[in-house]
């Protein structure tokens, strides 16, 4: 087992109070970022896959407990997207190296498979390897599920694993625009994406309070966690939306800035590069990691 991560919120000297982020340098900037990986950030949204895979791919644990050492000492929690394909060993390996984790069921139209994820995200909860159950990963956003479906597997995960909660995971206004899912939520758990909402950079972090303030306004006093934001170092522009070094970086300062002032709970998106994800979301795709493609640090100082 690997040592305990500190906390950022217990280590008053990592802290990024004060700082002007927005005035620094690019090397001033990777500076900080290295501080605050550290000190110990709450959550990561996390991937095994290597160069050439993706979906489809089943993964080993030797491969999974690799690409977890690479990151374990950074951060708290992380976050899974699947429970099959050896995703489902995620978690149990992950609490191994001292990791607590949201585990994700991956859902969409294909029914059979459906049941697969669920049965296995089941198995991990009564395991005792699952802090937080996600069922389905932005399904409405996608338009493959209807409310009743979705909410319909979410009772029947809560129903089997009583002692862990369970969410959705959805683009924000998602949990406005469907309140009976948000009603089923024990947590709310929203993606924030002012990069994927054309946001330019100097006014990213404004955004992203708001979009957490509107999951907070119809959460009716349960937790909300931000599941996912980013913003890619590499990539063709998104509206005012512009991948670059210094974006990146300010980005991830300003996020956690924020978080450790109010307490908020974030998965950063991503710990690796993934090349996989271009076919989606374009060549911007592959370079929202933290680390790169073969889990060599990103942002280091010349």
């Amino acid at each position: 087992m690997s040592r305990p991560r500190q906390d950022y919120r217990q280590h008053p000297r990592m802290a990024l109070a004060g700082i002007a982020i927005d005035q620094l340098s690019e090397q001033q900037l990777i500076t900080q970022l290295q501080a605050r990986l550290a000190a110990g950030i709450h959550g990561i949204c996390f991937s095994p896959y290597l160069e050439g895979q993706g979906p489809g791919t089943v993964i080993t644990a030797d491969q999974i407990s690799s690409r977890l050492s690479i990151i374990a000492d950074h951060v708290q929690w992380i976050r899974t997207f699947s429970c099959t394909e050896g995703n489902q060993l995620i978690p149990g390996l992950a609490r191994q190296q001292g990791m607590k984790t949201l585990v994700g069921a991956w859902l969409d139209g294909d029914l059979d498979n459906n049941e697969l994820e669920i049965a296995n995200a089941i198995a991990v909860g009564l395991a005792g390897d699952a802090d937080i159950i996600a069922i389905g990963n932005e399904v409405l956003l996608r338009d493959e599920l209807s409310e009743t479906q979705l909410i319909d597997y979410m009772e029947r995960v809560k129903a089997a694993v009583p002692g862990v909660p369970v969410g959705y995971v959805d683009a924000y206004y998602k949990f406005v625009d469907y309140p009976n899912v948000t009603a089923a939520c024990d947590v709310v758990l929203a993606n924030c994406y002012p990069f994927w909402e054309a946001c330019a950079a100097e006014y990213s972090l404004l955004y992203m309070k708001d979009m957490y303030r509107r999951a907070m306004k119809v959460a009716a006093g349960k937790k909300v966690i931000i599941t996912e934001t980013g913003w890619p170092n590499i990539g063709t522009a998104f509206g005012g939306s512009i991948p670059s070094t210094s974006n990146a970086l300010r980005y991830f300062l300003n996020t956690y800035q924020w978080a450790e002032e109010d307490d908020i709970d974030i998965f950063y998106f991503a710990a690796f590069d993934e090349a996989w994800k271009v076919a989606d979301e374009g060549d911007v795709g592959a370079y929202w990691g933290l680390w790169d493609k073969d889990g060599i640090p990103k942002y280091s100082v010349a």
